[in-house]
Parts: C-alpha cells; sequence; structure tokens
C-alpha cells in the first residue's frame, strides 16, 4: 500500500538535494542509496564523460513474477536554475511550494517519488507484477542530453511511461516536437563609419535584413513555430560591423516541416549575405526528434486503463516540449509522457500538492502492476 507519509518525506528529501543540469552526483547516490535500502540494484552508465557532467543515468530492472512484457517507466534527477538552496515548504492546505528564491524541483523530482514510492510499495506488498525497468536520466533539462547519451540498447521494454509533464495526473501526452537548434554567422568587412562607411559591408544589417524576411511565430497551420532569441554583433560605433551572431529554434510536429523551414533559412541567409557582399554560415542541431503514439496503440490503452484502476480521469493531449520519450521513441518505444504532480514548472512559483503526489504514485503502481 502506498505510504502518504513516506512519499511526502522522500520527495521533501530530493528537493533539498542540489540537482543542477551536469551536476547531479549527489541525486544519483542518494538514489541509488534508496533503491538499494528497498532491494533493488541501480547501474549507472558512463554518460557522465560523455556530456560532460558528474552523474550518468540509473537504469534498474526488476524481474517480474507475471509472464508478461516489460514495462519501462522513466524520470529525470536534474532540475533547472535557481536550484541551489531548495527546500519544499508544505502548506495547510497540503499545498507544496518552494521558499520562493529557487524553484521546488517538482520537474521532475515529483516523478521521481511517485516511481520511487510506487516500486517501495509495490515490493513491500509483494504484489505479482509484470518485468519492469526504470530509468532515471541525468541532464533531461538542457535538450534531453542525458537520454542523448544513453545505450538503450540495454532496454528490454517496448513500452514507456515518462513522468514529466506539467497538468492534472490523468493527462498524457502522445505527441512531441523536433527541436533544431540554429547558429547564424555573418562575416562582413569593418570600415570607419565616419569616414569611409562605404568601404565596409555591415553585418549586422545583413542580419536584419534576414531577420526580418524570416516566418517567425507559429504557422499558420500551427504544426510549426521559428523564433530568434538572441543577437550581437559590432565592437563599437564607429566601426561597420564586421561580424554578427545571431541563434534560434526550430520546433515542429513534422520532423520534414523543421528540416524544411531550416533550409528556408540556411538558403535565405546565403542569399541576402551575398547580394549585400559578405559571407554567412548557418550551423544547426537536431536536439529532439518528433514523434506520435497512435492513439489506439496498446500503450495508450494500458495508460486508459491505469489511470482509471488509480482513479483517475485519463485524458490525451500534446505537448510542443522535448522529454527523453522523444528518445525512446527514436529506439522503436511507444510511449506517453505523462503528468506527474507539477504546476508553473521552470519559474520560483513552481508547485505541487500531497494528494496529487499521491494521484502521481498511484497512476505509477498501476502501471507497475497491470496485468495484460
Amino acid at each position: 500500500m502506498l505510504n502518504e507519509q513516506r512519499l511526502v518525506d522522500l520527495f521533501c528529501r530530493l528537493v533539498r538535494i542540489d540537482s543542477p543540469s551536469f551536476g547531479e552526483r549527489e541525486m544519483c547516490d542518494f538514489v541509488k542509496a534508496y533503491l538499494e535500502a528497498i532491494g533493488l540494484s541501480a547501474v549507472e552508465d558512463g554518460a557522465a564523460k560523455a556530456l560532460p557532467g558528474t552523474a550518468g543515468n540509473l537504469l534498474v530492472k526488476i524481474p517480474g513474477t507475471l509472464a508478461l512484457p516489460p514495462l519501462l517507466l522513466c524520470a529525470h534527477m536534474d532540475t533547472v536554475e535557481p536550484a541551489r538552496g531548495k527546500r519544499a515548504v508544505l502548506h495547510p492546505d497540503r499545498r507544496i511550494t518552494s521558499a520562493g528564491d529557487t524553484v521546488l524541483g517538482a520537474d521532475d523530482l515529483a516523478g521521481l517519488a511517485a516511481i520511487l514510492e510506487a516500486a517501495a510499495s509495490m515490493l513491500e506488498d509483494g504484489a505479482p507484477h509484470r518485468p519492469l525497468e526504470l530509468l532515471i536520466t541525468a541532464a533531461e533539462e538542457p535538450y534531453c542530453a542525458g537520454a542523448g547519451a544513453f545505450d538503450f540498447g540495454t532496454l528490454e521494454s517496448k513500452e514507456a511511461f515518462v513522468f514529466d509533464l506539467d497538468g492534472d495526473v490523468g493527462l498524457a501526452a502522445n505527441r512531441a516536437p523536433t527541436i533544431l537548434s540554429f547558429t547564424a554567422e555573418i562575416q562582413g568587412r569593418a570600415a570607419h563609419a565616419g569616414f569611409s562607411p562605404e568601404s565596409g559591408v555591415h553585418a549586422v544589417r545583413i542580419a536584419s535584413e534576414v531577420i526580418a524576411k524570416m516566418r517567425l511565430g507559429r504557422s499558420e497551420d500551427e504544426q510549426t513555430t521559428v523564433n530568434v532569441g538572441t543577437i550581437s554583433g559590432g565592437t563599437a560605433n564607429n566601426i561597420v560591423p564586421e561580424r554578427c551572431v545571431f541563434t534560434g529554434e526550430i520546433r515542429s510536429f513534422s520532423d520534414e516541416a523543421a528540416e524544411a523551414e531550416l533550409e528556408k533559412i540556411r538558403d535565405l541567409l546565403a542569399r541576402t549575405a551575398s547580394r549585400m557582399g559578405g559571407g554567412a554560415i548557418l550551423h544547426s542541431k537536431k536536439h529532439v526528434k518528433a514523434y506520435c503514439t497512435r492513439p489506439d496503440s496498446p500503450a495508450v490503452q494500458h495508460f486508459f486503463r491505469a489511470a482509471a484502476d488509480a482513479g483517475l480521469t485519463p485524458r490525451l493531449t500534446s505537448t510542443f516540449g522535448g522529454s527523453d520519450m522523444n528518445h525512446l521513441a527514436q529506439h522503436g518505444i511507444s510511449g506517453l509522457v505523462v503528468a506527474n504532480a507539477m504546476r508553473n514548472v521552470h519559474s520560483v512559483s513552481e508547485n505541487t500538492s500531497v494528494d496529487e503526489l499521491m494521484a502521481a504514485a498511484r497512476l505509477a503502481l498501476s502501471l507497475m502492476l497491470l496485468k495484460e
């Protein structure tokens, strides 16, 4: 049986541990020790060196007592800044917030606590269950870097549930986008802005013309977004700037549309720079690739059954954020990102509640105990 006090104590303890992206060593050691205390063993991979960071990803394999296909539950151990010196404040109405000067870290410590409590309860009760795998990733917040360094060949599961979505527990996202980032480097020619501006090639002007012609914001079909987030260039007010750099990102539910948008930017940049006598290079990186889990898939059906068993109202949605599920999907694993008792994430007003934590733990336990 799930233990509410143990769950709340665990969540508050996790919150007190500083675990910024690429700095999760203390969190990783704590989770290993917790798992060992409930009779489980976690294997840490070599992602720390590849990232680089202080901790790798943890994989736990729990042998099944039922002859059913294995199932994977996933959460991440890092939190966004400001996250140093976090503490959880339990209010009389059962809400849990930070002290107001840091994030709470419910993203994703609420998901991690729910999974750990569910595993402890299942083992404590000796409940029959299928083979299970628990994947606890490092450095998820910076475009799922930890999962990107994970060896998916070590997994046996073909179905996964990633506890990493805000909203009411019972909500699950079956679709997420490709996320591409890009950096445009523009080379002009320096000249004195007062004595000989005509001999220069204005790199900032090239960038300005390109950005003015880009289709920024949301596409008409609402499938794709394009943004320019930073721009820098020039060295002094009396010098025609010879260099300018701007950066941005593309998100799309269609991987092909994201790539096509990137090529439009590349072509526009090259043509504009050439026409104005400069040069340009566009660098890009695909962080995660879009996926869509069909509503009639076994993973969705299993989620609806488990949510109902947990006394929840299951619903499907889309998310325009990436998660470890993006990487899992690219390795033949079908699944969903499920809401896990976190709200107002990535802000100092982030919060959860005891009731929501219990709901997330009930969902995790119901998924673990699915009989078909």
